[in-house]
């Protein structure tokens, strides 16, 4: 049966107490209903709920689809959905809410990673795990967190070579929104621009949300750049596009890199206005396999919309639902503790590809891929690796596969 988000929000504050365990195979308190409460924690309202509300849908198809396949070893998932306002300081206080008062083990949620980092205090300290699928910076190692979303290995590592050796584009001028992702993807940039014989001329940022470019598109014409690598977040997307446009600037000749722009802020800010411009993302709805366009298929009906569009991080809270699903499975309890062993290692055939957990970092292999937006909005995928790559979130500090800095007995800080 369908869940309807409005049902979840009427209901959440009535779910309460404690998670339920089921039959005796798991351990801890059961319920003799069988149900398992996991939490759901994204924007559903504010500036980046145009992304957010996506994520939730995609996590919510894949605990319906579960459950209609018989649950996890027979039990029902019973989803606890939390609004988090596009404000971390409330996606703490609903985060609080879930591991404290629901007394819950497992939540999926966040988009930023300002978000991220407002709950995960609230994870750590009470032993929770939560489920993370948006691609993000790196330079994190927590024993409470699974990252589905990829790291910037699998999104700069090959982006930066490409844009200076394929297109030939060397003065970079790199613009974000302002705070933790932004700023760290700036960093992990400048190290691979001079590394590959580019220059950056500028790292400027304006506020999340901001929708007024005019001053910083005229300093992009200004500044001499031949490319734009853009880490701008959310509704910002949109207007920065647009102002790009409006002030005469075509991608053929600057173009846009970017490394959050996906084809839900195309859908938003009109193709038109993206034509031409490239992304770095291991996910695409423009992947042509058989598995992928099922999972289109399956999300448009979903959510009752022929027109609506998949993207990384959305397809990222679809898959790492199943990826629970298989360590609760292969643990036979659902407390934190066994889930993250049960995790490690876990494989799954995902609409992008074979994914699975590193057993060390609880990141995900993913595949690299880039591609350059066209009038209809999609992306066309003009390069990609063959396989997926290993997950390194401290690679701008110098971690390899053969030096990895992140394990899982913590962090090495001794190597930072």
């Amino acid at each position: 049966m369908k869940t309807n988000r409005r049902n979840f929000l009427k209901q959440s504050t009535a779910f309460g107490a404690a998670a339920a365990l089921g039959p005796s195979l798991y351990a801890g308190a059961a319920r003799a209903s069988g149900e398992i409460e996991v939490g759901i924690l994204f924007s559903l309202t504010g500036g980046l709920s145009i992304i957010e509300k996506s994520l939730a849908d995609a996590t919510m198809m894949a605990i319906d689809e579960i459950n209609a396949a018989g649950g996890v070893n027979g039990m029902t998932i019973k989803p606890i959905l939390e609004d988090g306002a596009s404000d971390p300081k409330t996606f703490n206080e609903k985060a609080s809410k879930l591991v404290i008062r629901d007394r819950l083990q497992t939540v999926f949620g966040s988009y930023t990673s300002a978000s991220r980092k407002a709950v995960l205090p609230v994870f750590e300290k009470r032993n929770s795990l939560y489920f993370y699928p948006t691609y993000y910076e790196g330079f994190e190692c927590s024993k409470n967190v699974v990252y589905t979303g990829a790291v910037p290995n699998q999104q700069l590592s090959n982006f930066i070579p490409w844009i200076i050796n394929t297109l030939g584009k060397k003065k970079f001028f790199i613009v974000g929104s302002n705070y933790i992702y932004p700023r760290e993807m700036a960093k992990v940039s400048k190290i691979l621009i001079e590394q590959h014989g580019g220059e950056w001329i500028a790292d400027e940022y304006l506020e999340l949300g901001h929708s007024e470019w005019g001053a910083m598109v005229s300093k992009i014409k200004e500044s001499g750049c031949d490319v734009v690598l853009s880490n701008v977040v959310g509704d910002s997307v949109v207007a920065f596009y647009r102002e790009f446009k409006n002030q005469g600037l075509t991608h053929d000749k600057l173009p846009i890199c970017a490394t959050v722009t996906s084809e839900i802020e195309i859908a938003a800010m009109g193709p038109e206005f993206a034509v031409g411009s490239y992304t770095s993302f291991p996910y695409f709805q423009a992947i042509d396999t058989d598995r992928n366009r099922a999972f289109i298929e399956r999300y448009r009906k979903y959510v009752n919309d022929p027109n609506a569009v998949t993207h990384h991080a959305l397809e990222s809270s679809y898959f790492q639902v199943y990826l629970w699903k298989q360590a609760v499975e292969k643990a036979g309890d659902i407390s934190a503790d066994a889930v993250r062993e049960g995790i490690k290692g876990q494989v799954f055939e995902a609409p992008n590809g074979t994914v699975t957990v590193d057993p060390e970092n609880l990141h995900t292999y993913l595949t690299p891929r880039i591609a350059q937006w066209g009038a209809d909005g999609q992306g066309t995928i003009i390069d990609e690796y063959k396989e997926p790559i290993e997950p390194l979130p401290y690679v701008a500090y110098g971690e390899t596969p053969d030096n990895l800095f992140c394990k899982g007995t913590g962090l090495d800080t001794a190597k930072l």
